[in-house]
């Protein structure tokens, strides 16, 4: 079954009308031109869509349904059509668990100054890679390397690395970690966007490993004193909680934070966000 656009958008726009004559001024066609729109949908569904009298056109309970899926469907289309072709006007910029720590908000804040033209909205997805390659977002926010050739990458700063534990931990009495310390504990991680592995401990010495998918989860049960979990800066300064301390880990490499997008078809402010979020991260 093969429907067309021009099919919905003549359906809404009777009921919207009322009749057929003024749907078809609304279409800039003629009536006839309408009936015949109308009865090729009913025909491709098979079903009656509308009662028509001599004084009014009222949809069927099918075509109320049918109507109603019409409208969400033209919408999107629309909003299709809008993302295409927006160009300059709006860019998307996705992460995973943490955006930019810190330097969020005054990205946002100086983006918009510097850049008025195109509107800036962070998206959290949490896949590999923050929202890229699902289509979810024009840039990304990475905090590993991506392998996926598609995809460019560079890196724009570099965040301590922090363990996340309850606050009445015995280890929250320090003000800092090491590796060791945590070696007989349970470590919760998220193996699709997360930065910390088993690797980082030797063979002999590893952590028992939990999986979890989710920054808020992970903090609810970080907060029970059953785990600990470690993760870059901006986690520890965008998502404070009652319960939860972080701790910085000595002797754990720094995390690259590295800006992504499409090797072939890179949206037109890559560098402008480049520039900026380097320019953040070297400031104190």
């Amino acid at each position: 079954m093969d429907l067309e656009l021009r099919q919905l958008r003549c359906l809404v726009a009777i009921v919207d009308e009322g009749t057929f004559t003024d749907a078809a001024h609304t279409l800039g066609v003629s009536q006839a031109a309408v009936s015949r729109t109308l009865a090729s949908l009913e025909q491709a569904l098979g079903v009656r869509l509308l009662r028509r009298t001599s004084r009014s056109v009222t949809p069927t309970s099918t075509g109320l349904r049918v109507v109603a899926h019409a409208r969400r469907v033209l919408a999107e289309v629309d909003d299709l059509v809008l993302d295409a072709t927006s160009g300059h006007a709006h860019l998307r910029i996705g992460y995973a668990w943490s955006a930019l720590g810190r330097h969020t908000l005054p990205f946002q804040r100086r983006w918009s100054r510097a850049h008025p033209e195109t509107d800036l909205h962070l998206v959290r997805v949490n896949s590999a890679t923050s929202g890229l390659g699902e289509g979810a977002c024009d840039l990304a926010v990475v905090r590993r390397p991506l392998d996926d050739r598609r995809f460019e990458s560079a890196i724009v700063g570099l965040e301590r690395r922090l363990c996340a534990m309850a606050s009445d931990d015995p280890l929250a009495r320090r003000r800092s970690v090491r590796l060791a310390d945590l070696a007989g504990r349970t470590l919760l991680v998220d193996r699709r966007t997360g930065t910390t592995t088993a690797d980082l401990w030797p063979p002999d010495s590893r952590p028992v490993t939990e999986d979890i998918h989710d920054v808020d989860d992970w903090l609810t049960v970080i907060a029970t004193g059953r785990s600990v979990g470690m993760t870059a800066e901006s986690t520890a300064n965008q998502y404070p909680r009652p319960g939860v301390v972080y701790r910085p880990v000595r002797d754990g490499e720094p995390i690259a934070v590295r800006l992504a997008w499409w090797k072939d078809d890179p949206h037109p402010a890559t560098q402008a966000v480049l520039e900026l979020l380097t320019a953040l991260y070297r400031e104190p």
